[in-house]
């Protein structure tokens, strides 16, 4: 299997352009280099794209480029570009990426122009968020250049940084040095088109962490019926765990709950509430190891919001009374 390490730029409205509801990001420029099994570069793809909605560079992307509104409109149609990049990953590989949006902008573009859709459930490494847990776990947003530095990763003055190619070349450089041992542990899905029906939903169980993406439901209320979805189960054996803080709501999109497992001790749970493309909303639940400070500190954030609500209620009643 290869490893395509992807990156695009994309382009938006600006000034008095009118914004396409259907494609608010336009993807300008591909680019790519593709990784054997031992992480070596073995073939790259680059390819500028002429704009079809946003043919104004927006000033801040402007700014960042290597390259102007000259230069898209020597590009090639984005459906054109997007067949032949798709041709060259390949049959067995997996998408990497610095970051998790370059897939959604991806597939939001293909779907503009009625591409067949990517395969799904699609699975990626996101490099980003693989190098911050082993190198900054401080930082789940850590830039490409500050990786590239830190590794002491040579710049080369033929590369320079905001090209798509040369983002993927060095990302790619940023993967093959971190390699993680548990690679394969730590894939995540791509939730640009989520599960619609039931037997659609992805549970997926890691080293340290258990993923359900939910099938669509109409309303919360709806997704919070869902006797499976509010069961709380081990991140590591799945067996159910023994309540110690039950679900409540921690922010508007999100819900938060502790357990116990007898062989694997504390779980912490959360529910994060997402819209879907038809309006309706589906659900990400974590399920992660924590410890007592973790459980305390979860605990004292359902006391504070017990008495904000008792004093919010408290307030409305005087005030009626008044």
């Amino acid at each position: 299997m290869n490893y395509v390490v992807l990156d695009l730029e994309w382009n938006q409205c600006c000034g008095r352009d009118q914004e396409n509801p259907r494609m608010p990001f336009e993807i300008i420029e591909i680019g790519a280099v593709k990784l054997d099994e031992k992480f070596n570069i073995i073939d790259s793809y680059s390819s500028i794209i002429k704009p079809r909605l946003y043919k104004r560079l927006q000033p801040h992307v402007k700014a960042i480029l290597n390259y102007d509104e000259a230069t898209l409109k020597k590009g090639k149609p984005f459906d054109m570009v997007c067949r032949d990049f798709i041709k060259w990953c390949g049959d067995d590989y997996i998408f990497c990426t610095w970051g998790a949006m370059d897939l959604s902008y991806l597939q939001n573009n293909m779907e503009y122009y009625y591409l067949k859709p990517l395969d799904s459930p699609l699975k990626f490494y996101n490099i980003q968020q693989i190098y911050a847990d082993i190198s900054e776990p401080n930082h789940s947003i850590v830039k490409l250049e500050r990786a590239v530095t830190a590794l002491k990763i040579q710049v080369e003055e033929d590369k320079p940084f905001h090209s798509a190619v040369n983002d993927a070349y060095y990302t790619g450089k940023v993967f093959k040095l971190i390699k993680p041992r548990d690679l394969k542990d730590r894939y995540i899905y791509d939730i640009y088109n989520n599960p619609k029906e039931k037997e659609e939903e992805l549970v997926s169980y890691h080293k340290n962490y258990m993923e359900h993406i939910s099938r669509e439901f109409t309303t919360k209320i709806e997704a919070l019926e869902d006797t499976e979805l509010l069961t709380m189960r081990c991140y590591r054996c799945g067996k159910k765990l023994n309540n110690r803080i039950t679900w409540f709501a921690s922010s508007p999109n999100s819900y938060s709950c502790v357990g116990k497992c007898w062989y694997h001790g504390l779980v912490a749970g959360k529910l994060r509430f997402k819209q879907a493309k038809n309006g309706n909303i589906f659900v990400i639940k974590t399920m992660l190891p924590t410890d007592k400070k973790g459980m305390e500190n979860i605990r004292e954030r359902q006391d504070e919001l017990r008495i904000k609500r008792q004093t919010k209620r408290h307030n409305k009643h005087n005030h009626e009374s008044l």
